[in-house]
């Protein structure tokens, strides 16, 4: 595919010591690139001098939130006033090499892509130590579920096909979880989607990412995300599970006790078979959508 024009969207909020830099990294690389493009920095509601260091750069198209809705409803807000074909979204923390936006594009370009996604290297984010193991675990469960390897789920750093983008945008979420839910989308609609690996830097400012709390809110989304639009990853695990756990049960019953079968190794079976039923129906469901 050939690109005509890129839109790149920043989300910010209480971005005031970064934004600035992204700013000038971003036009100055994007100056020196064959592409047209607009920058587009979305304003969620700041309480310090993000707008204010904003208004201060020539070319930015700034929008502004009266409150504060969540990066994923300013990636949402920005993308929709985009004007070019394919989006690059970026976070205004400093913590993403924007100098590699044009090797984004190239990879899009070169491989006919409906997604490129910045693949961390490294951590650099705060409390490694959670961070780690979390990270590890929802990538490896969404890898498993969505049946695709996925070196980073939730990047900030990704381009998307504006169109493509438009077809799910009233199904995501409006906080952190946004970029992990695309991804899980498009992967499971069948999408081309790509991965460049990137460096990641140490943030400036405060983050607002809650381990424990963001980290219980990721493995829900995996499980929902691809349960709408693959339930039978979902379903059948469990109902194989089950169905296991109600045939081991009726085997015992009949080792133990010739000819006499428990209630329980019964509604085990019973239950395995109505959730694979139930699989069996969200999958038509969804087929037919």
């Amino acid at each position: 595919m050939e690109i005509d024009r890129v839109s790149i969207v920043v989300p910010t909020y209480n971005e005031e010591e970064a934004i600035g830099g992204d700013i000038e990294v971003i036009q100055e690389t994007m100056d020196a690139s064959r592409w047209e493009y607009e920058l587009i920095v979305v304003n969620d509601a700041s309480t310090d001098g993000t707008a204010r260091v904003v208004r201060g750069y020539d070319r930015v198209k700034l929008l502004e939130h009266e409150q504060n809705r969540g990066g994923g409803f300013s990636r949402n807000t920005g993308i929709k006033a985009s004007t070019g074909d394919v989006v690059v979204v970026t976070d205004g923390d400093g913590t993403y090499p924007n100098q590699d936006m044009p090797r984004l594009l190239e990879m899009m370009e070169e491989k006919n892509s409906d997604m490129v996604v910045g693949a961390r290297i490294k951590e650099a984010g705060t409390l490694k130590f959670l961070r780690l193991p979390a990270k590890w675990f929802i990538r490896k469960l969404a890898s498993w579920m969505s049946g695709f390897h996925i070196p980073d789920l939730n990047s900030g750093l990704r381009a998307i096909r504006k169109d493509v983008f438009m077809k799910y945008m009233e199904l995501l979420p409006w906080g952190h979880s946004w970029v992990s839910t695309i991804t899980l989308a498009l992967l499971s609609s069948g999408y081309n989607v790509n991965y460049l690996d990137i460096d990641y830097y140490p943030r400036k400012g405060t983050s607002t990412f809650h381990p424990i709390k963001d980290t219980l809110g990721y493995i829900t989304l995996v499980i929902r995300t691809v349960t709408w639009f693959n339930p039978l990853k979902v379903f059948m695990p469990m109902a194989l599970v089950v169905g296991l756990v109600g045939v081991g049960r009726l085997i015992y019953d009949l080792i133990t006790q010739p000819l006499h079968v428990t209630p329980s190794a019964v509604i085990l079976i019973i239950a395995a078979i109505q959730v694979a039923m139930l699989g069996l129906l969200a999958d038509l469901i969804v087929k037919r959508r």
